[in-house]
C-alpha cells in the first residue's frame, strides 16, 4: 500500500485494548515490556512462518482512501481485522508479491512488520459499500488476496519520535536492497505502535518484476538515500556485515515459497515477453536478482 494509506490503519470504528502509545516527545528506544533489560536489537520478533495463514473475509468495514490502490479494512473468520490489499488494484498481484517478499525479509532481519495472511474474498462482502469503485474492485479481486494485520491505535511516524539507530539502519539497509522508493518524508510508511517502530507498505519494492530486464542493471543501481526518511538516523553500512549473511538462498527460498503460484505466474493482462514462464521459474529469478544485488552491495551502500 503506497503513500500514506498505512497511516490510516487505526480506523475509528475499531476499538482496541492495546496499551497506549508514547507521545511524540518520548523515546522508542527505552525499555521493552517483554524484556526490560535487553538492548533494542535483541527485542524483535524474527520468526518466519513456514506458510501464511489462510483466512476468509466476513465483513468489509471501510475503504482506506489515502493512496491509489484503495485497500480495505476487513474482518475475517479468525476474529481478526485486516488491511486487505486487493489483486485487482493498481499494479495487480505483483505489488502483493513485493509485500510478501519484502515484508517477510524484514521480519527475518528483526524489523517489526505486521503479520500477513492470505485472505479469501467473496465479492458479495462489498455489495453494501455505496462507492461503485469499491464494489468494482472487490468484485474484480474475488479469490485470494493479501491481508495485513491491523494495528489498532497506531500512529504515523514523525521525526519528533526518537528511535534506535540500529532500528533505522536495518530498515534503510533493507530498503536499499529491494530498491524501495516509498519511504520518504512525504510518505514514511512507518507506524508507531505499542511503543515500537513498525515498517509497512512494501508494494513499491522490487521494481524489476514489472518489466523483467537486465539483472545487472538492478543489481548495480545506486540508491537515493537523500529521499529516505531514516537516512540521517541509521547507517546501513554499519549493519551490512551482520545482515548480509542472513539473506542467503535458504531464506530467499522460504520467503518465496510463501507467495501463491498464481501471483508468480505470467499475467495475461500485463504481457511481458521476458517474464519467467512458470511460478517455479519466477521464484528462481527473484532469488537470483536479489542475490546479484547483495553481491553488488558496494555499488549501493553509502
Amino acid at each position: 500500500m503506497a503513500g500514506t494509506e498505512g497511516q490510516d490503519y487505526a480506523a475509528p470504528s475499531v476499538r482496541s485494548n492495546r496499551p497506549k502509545l508514547l507521545s511524540a516527545t518520548e523515546s522508542l528506544a527505552g525499555d521493552s515490556p517483554e524484556c526490560p533489560s535487553c538492548p533494542a536489537q535483541q527485542r524483535r520478533p524474527i520468526t518466519l512462518s513456514p506458510v501464511l495463514p489462510r483466512i476468509t473475509a466476513t465483513a468489509y468495514l471501510t475503504p482506506l482512501r489515502e493512496g491509489g490502490s484503495l485497500p480495505g479494512l476487513v474482518e475475517a473468520d479468525d476474529d481478526g481485522t485486516y488491511v486487505v490489499k486487493f489483486t485487482g488494484a493498481g499494479q495487480g498481484p505483483k505489488a502483493l508479491v513485493a509485500e510478501i517478499v519484502v515484508g517477510e525479509l524484514a521480519r527475518a532481519l528483526g524489523i517489526r512488520t505486521p503479520e500477513l495472511a492470505l485472505i479469501e474474498v467473496n465479492p458479495e462482502i462489498g455489495r453494501r459499500e455505496p462507492d461503485e469503485e469499491v464494489q468494482e474492485l472487490v468484485t474484480k479481486s474475488a479469490g485470494t488476496n493479501l491481508g495485513v494485520d491491523f494495528l489498532p491505535g497506531s500512529v504515523g511516524y514523525e521525526r519528533t519520535f526518537t528511535i534506535a539507530a540500529d532500528d533505522a539502519a536495518r530498515i534503510v539497509w533493507l530498503d536499499a536492497l529491494v530498491a524501495n522508493v516509498d519511504r520518504s518524508v512525504r510518505n514514511t510508511n512507518l507506524l508507531i505502535w505499542h511503543r515500537q517502530l513498525w515498517a509497512i507498505d512494501h508494494g513499491a519494492c522490487l521494481r524489476f518484476h514489472h518489466s523483467w530486464g537486465s539483472m545487472a542493471a538492478f543489481a548495480d543501481a545506486p540508491y537515493n538515500y537523500s529521499d529516505h526518511v531514516l537516512a540521517l538516523l541509521g547507517n546501513p553500512r554499519a549493519v551490512h556485515d551482520q545482515l548480509r549473511p542472513l539473506v542467503g538462498r535458504d531464506l530467499l527460498g522460504r520467503v518465496l515459497d510463501l507467495v501463491p503460484d498464481e501471483w508468480l505466474s505470467p499475467d495475461p493482462t500485463r504481457p511481458d515477453p521476458k517474464a519467467p514462464g512458470t511460478a517455479g521459474a519466477a521464484r528462481l529469478a527473484y532469488a537470483e536478482y536479489l542475490t546479484a544485488r547483495l553481491d553488488a552491495a558496494d555499488r549501493w551502500l553509502p
